[in-house]
């Protein structure tokens, strides 16, 4: 695994532990503002894991296909980039 991923996976799991964290704080009807803090920090952790994996697959994965003389390959890959970066700002 690269230390990209693993700096990636850190992330999922410190975002998993917070979602478990608010869960609590819902259930104990904790302050809105506190739950929200919490909330924007999981969200933060899950953004920069979407921009590592991105960073990733544009150094490998993206990478290999616009090297490669197969026409099809290079544009489905570009429409699978356009795609996922099209939900990320939904």
């Amino acid at each position: 695994m690269t230390t990209l991923k693993q700096k990636t996976l850190i992330n999922f799991k410190k975002s998993q532990s917070l979602m478990a964290k608010i869960i609590k704080m819902l259930e104990a009807d904790e302050y809105c503002i506190n739950i929200m803090q919490q909330n924007l920090a999981a969200i933060g952790l899950l953004k920069a894991a979407h921009q590592m994996l991105m960073e990733g697959h544009l150094n490998s994965c993206f990478k290999n296909a616009m090297a490669t003389k197969n026409e099809k390959r290079k544009h489905d890959m570009t429409e699978e980039i356009l795609t996922v970066t099209k939900l990320f700002d939904k």
